[in-house]
């Protein structure tokens, strides 16, 4: 499933939202290389391809592509990192928080 919220992850109820970035950047941080790499690759390729928009724009089409950009990053990357970490959630969190009651 896809979150676009931690809020909405079950693996991180209970915690606040510093608590609950602080467990997501922890197991974004323990994921394989491979996978990490991948991740990376994504982020760089909507970044590029939202850049080159940008550079070819002119006038207003500039702030509207900028602005697209603010709102479309976090929308594609935030449930990619948050599907590839699921799995480390958990273990994180006790790790992490173990006197946090879920």
């Amino acid at each position: 499933m896809l979150y676009f919220n931690s809020k909405q992850i079950p693996e991180l109820a209970g915690l606040n939202f510093r608590q609950r970035m602080a467990v997501v950047r922890a197991a974004a941080d323990r994921l394989p290389a491979p996978t990490k790499l991948m991740l990376n690759i994504v982020k760089l390729l909507i970044l590029s391809l939202m850049f080159l928009q940008i550079a070819r724009a002119e006038g207003v089409l500039i702030f509207g592509y900028s602005a697209l950009l603010l709102i479309i990053y976090p929308l594609i990357t935030r449930p990619i990192t948050f599907a590839l970490c699921q799995e480390r959630l958990a273990m994180v969190r006790r790790q992490l928080y173990p006197d946090v009651s879920e």
